[in-house]
């Protein structure tokens, strides 16, 4: 007996029947995809913008920590010190953007998959007769042109 048919084994004996044909169907372990929202794209981007405005914030709790160290002390190193970590939260800032704009442009590719072709020459296949014909009807006029 399989193992879903055991649990009725003693009732089987006590009302002195089978319940086999009534026993629940064995059930086939399925595996369910689970399908995310967010592609690896959008976690890292969301990972790395996390990260980068966390950055912000310390270089400001930095910034600030300096300033008054700079203050107190009067010292140029210090204010040295303190125009570099403005520079670095400012670069910070740039990232942000920079960021932006890379997502942006990944998005716009991804979904945007026509190619524009622009033709700046063109082929004439023919005579230099024809050629004329076409581009001069009235010279020609006895002969059946046909106008592309």
């Amino acid at each position: 007996m399989s193992d879903n048919k055991k649990p009725y084994e003693n009732l089987d004996k006590a009302l002195e029947t089978s319940f086999a044909k009534h026993a629940p169907i064995e059930k086939v372990n399925t595996t369910n995809i689970v399908v995310s929202e967010e592609t690896g794209l959008d976690k890292d981007y969301s990972v790395v913008r996390k990260n980068l405005y966390e950055l912000i914030g310390q270089g400001k709790d930095a910034v600030e920590s300096i300033l008054d160290v700079a203050k107190a002390g009067d010292s140029p190193r210090a204010y040295e010190v303190v125009a570099q970590m403005i520079k670095t939260v400012s670069e910070v800032n740039k990232d942000v953007l920079d960021l932006h704009d890379k997502m942006k442009k990944i998005k716009e590719d991804k979904y945007n998959l026509t190619q524009k072709n622009t033709t700046n020459n063109t082929i004439y296949v023919g005579s230099t007769s024809e050629l004329q014909d076409i581009i001069n009807p009235e010279r020609s006029s006895g002969k059946d042109i046909k106008k592309v």
